[in-house]
Order: structure tokens, then sequence, then C-alpha cells
């Protein structure tokens, strides 16, 4: 029997990862290991308060927008609200990447507006390369 994150859609981050919503910065959620590739699901923000106008992406660490290109945290703005991230798809299939050993998953907040200590977790699943 294969580990149970390449069984299905599994929480890949080991503990939250803290992100600072007020601040432009990148921030790097997983790291791919040795002789996987990873498919991400989605990403969920808990924020720890108000996240303002923070403008945030997801993706690969070269090319922080190839996951999710650009969200806007408006409409989350109170301590323990929770934002669920992932492409949405529609008549026309949505391009996903696949993240192969080493890659580095981040999320880099272009706009920064909001509270300081924000919870990240990556879900997605491994396959062997």
């Amino acid at each position: 029997m294969g580990l149970l994150n390449e069984k299905g859609i599994y929480k890949l981050t080991s503990t939250p990862i803290t992100v600072a919503l007020d601040a432009v910065a990148a921030t790097t959620l997983y790291t791919v290991p040795s002789g996987k590739i990873m498919i991400p699901f989605g990403v969920s923000i808990v924020v720890g308060g108000d996240a303002g106008a923070s403008v945030l992406t997801l993706g690969r660490s070269t090319a922080l927008t190839d996951f999710i290109a650009s969200i806007t945290m408006g409409s989350i703005d109170a301590a323990g609200d929770l934002a669920w991230c992932l492409p949405v798809p529609n008549a026309t299939p949505v391009v996903l990447k696949t993240y192969a050993a080493g890659i580095i998953f981040s999320v880099d907040v272009t706009t920064g507006s909001g509270h300081a200590t924000n919870y990240f977790d990556l879900f997605g699943w491994l396959k062997d390369a």
C-alpha cells in the first residue's frame, strides 16, 4: 500500500505556513520531494484578522502565477475567516501544472495590506516521477 498522500487529496504541508499579508513578499509553501511529482489541488488560508485589499498569487517560485494568477482577499475581513483558493473550472478546461522534484511552490503577496499572521496549507497529491 502506498503513502496516504499518494492515494488522494491530502494536506501536503506538515504544519500551517505563516504568511504576512501586510507586506509584499514571496513565501515557500512546499518543496516537492525527490523522486515525486506534485499535483496541487488548492490552498486554504485562515486569516488572523482583516486581509484588507491584499492580492496574492500561487505557483512555482520562478513563475509565481502559474497555479493561480491573482487572488484579491477583500472579502476576507475577520479573524478566523477562511479562503479556499483553487482554479475554478469553466466551459474550457483550466490548464493546471504538475511540479517535479525539487520545485518550490510559493505564495507571493503582491499587494500587502492585511493582517500579519495568517496560516496557509497546501492540498494536493504526490505520484512517482
